[in-house]
């Protein structure tokens, strides 16, 4: 778990950093620096996106994440948990602007192959030197995110820490589902919600983006699956 640990401290370093940072920067320069983030998320997600291999693994990830999503109304309740966090943390800081910092935050730092493939490692080995990698990666990002989204940055930390020390704890169970291919389809759900954000960000849709965090748990288990299914219906 060190490295684990390792990197929610530089998220929490990062983003202190970030905070105080952004008191002394007009509204103006951290707008502009929102909306570059948004541009960057777009990049970030669409290259994450072609690293799928199998467009019905996507399909029905986002699919199927969505119903469950939007059946636990997720968005909701994320915006709730910003509100509190907004009325006890900051001032002057929407309850809007601390649940994107969150989520945008902890999709950025916990999708894709370091996150998984570190985490596995670090469970299964003990070699933590991909999750140290990760976490100086993370910590310049967070810097700049909270310069921009405020104090949502800051509270991801518990979610990298949950979603990173989840899969380390659990690496010899989840070892068998994290193929390689899995991990691409993952990337690659994860990557579109991404691209989601961004188009948030820069203001262009209002997608509840938080509704299909599922897809990112459905996708790995439908890579999985795909290859017995596909099997049994050669069989038929």
């Amino acid at each position: 778990m060190l490295g684990v640990l390792i990197n929610t401290v530089a998220v929490i370093a990062g983003s202190l950093i970030g905070l105080l940072f952004k008191k002394g920067i007009p509204q103006k320069f951290t707008d502009a620096v929102m909306i570059g983030i948004g541009l960057c998320s777009l990049y970030i997600g669409i290259s994450g996106a072609l690293e799928g291999e199998n467009a019905l693994i996507l399909i029905g990830a986002i699919a199927v994440g969505a119903i469950i999503g939007t059946a636990l109304d997720l968005d909701g309740r994320l915006n709730q948990l910003g509100d509190a966090i907004g009325r006890r943390t900051s001032r002057g800081e929407g309850s809007v602007s601390v649940a994107a910092g969150f989520v945008t935050a902890s999709l950025l730092f916990c999708v894709g192959a370091m996150t998984i493939v570190g985490s596995l490692d670090a469970g299964l080995t003990g070699n933590n030197r991909l999750l140290f990698t990760k976490s100086l990666l993370d910590f310049i990002s967070a810097i700049v995110l909270a310069v921009s989204m405020g104090t949502g940055v800051l509270f991801s930390s518990v979610f990298v820490l949950v979603f990173q020390g989840l899969i380390v704890l659990m690496a010899q169970w989840l070892r068998p589902v994290f193929t390689p291919a899995a991990i691409a389809e993952l990337t690659c759900a994860g990557s579109v919600i991404i691209v989601g954000l961004g188009l948030n960000l820069i203001g262009v849709t209002k997608i509840k983006v938080a509704n299909y965090l599922p897809a990112i748990v459905v996708a790995p288990f439908l890579s999985w699956l795909a290859p017995i299914v596909s099997s049994l219906f050669g069989r038929i």
